[in-house]
């Protein structure tokens, strides 16, 4: 079998239109919620439900490009929507994506405020470092945005100016990095994690999944503008929203995990933690390089 067969195939087994991709994903990820949450790590529907999570995360992330698009087909036609196009300010959101990429940093500096005073409040209020760390770390991230409002607001011109924001982002991830391996540290060591009371644990569920598909879609469609300022905010967006999976999966270890499954805990977690550290990790020192060799260009220019 050549290459060019190998690749047909893993495009028909990765890459589905919209409508199987939904068939196969909503039901995986109902899933593995209803084993969690019933306490059935351990019975064989686990180890299924595990594995068509996985596919289910890897062909939503592939397809979602076409099922936004056959969402906006259909939103695009409701008379509402028509008559909302109608207006400048709502027509230029909805048809240009570096205003809405603008408009999207404004959003995100004022949500990671408000996520991070969410955590502190938590981790005050239920007397956990982890809630209070995570709001630290969210600051962080608030502060990053901060800097790139700063730029947008303030109007600078030429690219180099842009690859030096794009840097300094990209510093400022990899000292994160080394707070966010910490963490995952203590969580193994510890053996603990992050707790949301009652139905909430759901909610963080369907944002936190929300947040990471389409921070990955925002991050691939955003390099073709060659914006290193929209590229640093998507790269910012999609840091946060690897935390808000981490943290999912360690609050729902912690509560619909068995008394008798620590090991496995500790193996997810330390897993999946050293997954996402490294590829924060990666972007950082990306950023960092590439941004170095842009200027040193435009330098030469």
């Amino acid at each position: 079998m050549d290459l060019q067969n190998m690749k047909q195939i893993l495009k028909k087994i990765f890459i589905l239109p919209p409508v199987p991709t939904l068939l196969i994903a909503i039901p995986s990820f109902a899933l593995v919620i209803y084993v969690l949450a019933n306490g059935l790590e351990n019975e064989i529907i686990s180890y299924v439900s595990y594995i068509l999570s996985a596919y289910a995360a890897i062909i939503t992330v592939t397809g979602i490009t076409g099922i936004v698009r056959l969402a906006r087909q259909g939103i695009n036609s409701h008379p509402l929507v028509k008559k909302a196009l109608d207006n400048p300010l709502v027509g230029r959101y909805l048809r240009e994506d570096m205003f809405r990429a603008e408009a999207a940093l404004y959003q995100g500096f004022f949500i990671n405020l408000l996520y991070a005073g969410i955590k502190m409040f938590s981790g005050i209020y239920y007397r956990s470092i982890w809630f209070v760390t995570l709001a630290v770390y969210y600051i962080l991230l608030a502060v990053m945005r901060a800097s790139l409002l700063h730029y947008v607001r303030k109007g600078e011109k030429g690219k180099r100016s842009e690859w030096r924001r794009y840097r300094l982002c990209g510093i400022i991830l990899l000292f994160m990095n080394v707070a966010l391996s910490g963490i995952i540290v203590l969580v193994i060591s510890m053996n603990s994690g992050f707790v949301y009371p009652g139905v909430l644990i759901y909610v963080m569920a369907m944002y936190a999944f929300y947040a990471t598909i389409t921070a990955v879609w925002n991050l691939v469609k955003f390099r073709k503008y060659g914006s290193p300022v929209m590229s640093a905010a998507k790269v910012i967006g999609l840091t946060a929203a690897l935390v808000s999976m981490l943290s999912l999966e360690t609050a729902m270890l912690t509560q619909f995990g068995s008394d008798d499954g620590q090991m496995f805990r500790q193996i997810m977690t330390a897993s999946t933690g050293a997954g996402i550290s490294s590829i924060v990790l990666g972007m950082a020192i990306f950023m960092i390089w590439h941004s170095t060799k842009q200027i040193k260009q435009e330098k030469e220019i």
